[in-house]
């Protein structure tokens, strides 16, 4: 698996979400932007769909056995923050709903981030857990 291609799609994604998030419905740049969001999404489903779903299982199995693996596009974030290094991290409300083994009463969510491409358990700003990662 090409990890770096992999990250850079990633990343093409969450940069679309990110200038999306930015403007308005009626900008006329809107529909343009979305359906090349669109195209992104569909390129990382070819390309890495059966990849990322095999990552996606072994961490359901492993923390959340009793949910549901989707598609890998449903697990990347609405938005994305950007620090001074380039690192991509998220707020509190991203991700997929996801119950724990063990602990089913837990707000948690599993969500997919770039640079590196990774899984994290989201259970809020100060309790996000790495899962998975292609480091």
């Amino acid at each position: 698996m090409d990890i770096k291609a992999l990250d850079k799609a990633l990343q093409e994604i969450a940069n679309r979400r990110m200038e999306l998030s930015k403007i308005d419905y009626n900008n006329p740049k809107y529909d343009d932007l979305e359906e090349q969001l669109h195209d992104l999404e569909d390129t990382l489903q070819d390309e890495y769909g059966d990849y990322l779903e095999g990552i996606l299982q072994e961490v359901h199995d492993k923390h959340c056995p009793d949910n549901d693996v989707l598609y890998p596009i449903a697990y990347l974030a609405k938005t994305y923050q950007v620090g001074n290094d380039n690192e991509y991290s998220v707020a509190e409300n991203e991700g997929v709903f996801v119950e724990l083994e063990g602990q089913p009463s837990k707000n948690t969510k599993l969500v997919l981030l770039p640079n590196p491409p990774r899984i994290i358990l989201n259970g809020g700003k100060e309790k996000q857990k790495v899962l998975w990662s292609a480091q």
